[in-house]
């Protein structure tokens, strides 16, 4: 029997770089996550001149199902991931406050993790911590890791041992 290969790397961490860096794309230049989601798919995810590299923006493996699907969630739940994510900030910090980038993975976690029960919360929160530390320097990691912890216990207490 002939089997294909099994892909190698990680196409959801992969989908939610991509998340992370079209939320920031659309925040930037003020186009929709629609319209950023459909530039992503064409020319940014998949194999390219920068294979297995991120070089240039691009994300050589993701997984697009995973991608599309936490660009509409944080796009049609906009301000319900900005109410959470602010109701975990300090008093002294707002979300505009925030570096851009982790605004944008902050967005994409709150999205993910209002999304439903799938994949845990601590998966959600390595993964998006990874990315933090990808593009980040370790203050803003803890920092990070602060606010993801404490959405995730509030958004799925369950998880965590504790009812809502």
């Amino acid at each position: 029997m002939n089997q294909r290969p099994k892909p190698t790397g990680r196409p959801r961490t992969g989908a939610r770089v991509a998340a992370m860096q079209a939320l920031f794309q659309s925040e930037q230049s003020g186009e929709s996550a629609e319209t950023v989601a459909q530039q992503f798919i064409r020319h940014r995810i998949g194999a390219g001149q920068a294979d297995d590299t991120f070089e240039d923006g691009r994300v050589p493996l993701a997984h697009i199902p995973l991608f599309e699907a936490i660009l509409k969630a944080a796009a049609s739940r906009s301000d319900d991931t900005d109410t959470e994510i602010r109701a975990h900030l300090s008093r002294d910090w707002t979300l505009e406050r925030l570096d851009p980038v982790l605004r944008a993975v902050l967005r994409a976690a709150a999205a993910e993790l209002m999304s439903g029960a799938e994949p845990p919360a601590r998966v959600v929160i390595n993964e998006y911590l990874d990315i933090v530390r990808g593009f980040l320097d370790e203050d803003t990691s803890r920092f990070a890791n602060g606010v993801l912890d404490a959405m995730a216990h509030s958004l799925r207490p369950t998880e965590f041992g504790a009812a809502r």
